[in-house]
């Protein structure tokens, strides 16, 4: 309890009243919806964290079971390096997505050469799509590994048996049984995605996304007010999502059994 209170309850509070003190008061937390830049950087932020959740799924989800189920030789290096990206900070992905996709970056080089115009996509919201995806798929790929680990093969067994082609196997008996994990990964990497600064700061040329407004609004016009109540608005969307997933793989997890 203390450490919940000096290290949550507090700073939140003090969040919470800092929100409140400016010259609107507490119509500062509803500043996303009156005005328009922040509800677009709000729609932006979510839209893309919502593509960026469900390309990582499919990615993971697929890879996942593949790893999980097969055995060849590197499987362990190939997996290592495929978590990599987890011990890179969010400003170490943006510069590898500038060196990709950047003005000098690799695929401009190679779109100039074989079409004649480089394709530069790293300072948009492209690019944050693709920095996002980099370090996403790897915290799902063990989740599912994880999941994928703990599903009986007398299942799938029977349901071949019973005539299920290996589409109908995936959609009645491995699905259902990955739900509640790929719910749970699904909404920290849509959480993490809202909320993360560092990529989208290296990336920040045409990129408006709220935690990127908040930044500004911190730094650049010293408006600590509405800096607060934006920040209390991402986490109460955020901590909405993870609400909504714990119930949802919860009844996933019991459907499943």
């Amino acid at each position: 309890m203390a450490l919940f209170v000096a290290f949550w309850l507090l700073p939140m509070l003090r969040l919470v009243a800092v929100g409140a003190s400016g010259p609107t008061g507490a119509a500062a937390y509803f500043a996303v919806l009156t005005n328009h830049h922040y509800l677009m950087s709000l729609i932006s932020t979510l839209l893309l964290s919502a593509a960026v959740t469900l390309a990582t799924l499919l990615i993971s989800a697929l890879v996942g079971l593949f790893l999980q189920r097969n055995r060849f030789a590197g499987k362990a290096l190939l997996l290592a390096m495929l978590t990599f990206p987890l011990a890179f900070p969010g400003v170490v992905v943006g510069f590898m997505v500038i060196m990709l996709a950047g003005r000098q970056g690799l695929i401009g080089v190679v779109s100039n050469w074989l079409f004649g115009d480089a394709w530069v996509f790293a300072y948009s919201l492209g690019g944050l799509f693709l920095g996002y995806l980099y370090f996403s798929i790897p915290r799902v790929i063990l989740t599912i590994m994880a999941a994928a680990e703990k599903l009986d093969p007398a299942l799938e067994e029977a349901a071949r048996s019973l005539g299920a082609n290996p589409l109908q196997v995936f959609a009645n008996v491995v699905l259902p049984a990955l739900a509640p994990a790929m719910i749970s990964s699904g909404a920290i990497c849509f959480a993490t995605s809202v909320g993360a600064f560092g990529t989208a700061f290296t990336l920040a040329t045409n990129i408006d996304v709220l935690p990127m407004a908040i930044y500004n609004e911190f730094t650049s016009y010293a408006n600590f007010a509405m800096a607060a109540a934006l920040s209390i608005v991402l986490g109460a969307i955020t901590w909405l999502v993870l609400a909504l997933a714990r119930s949802w793989s919860g009844n996933a997890a019991g459907a499943a059994a």
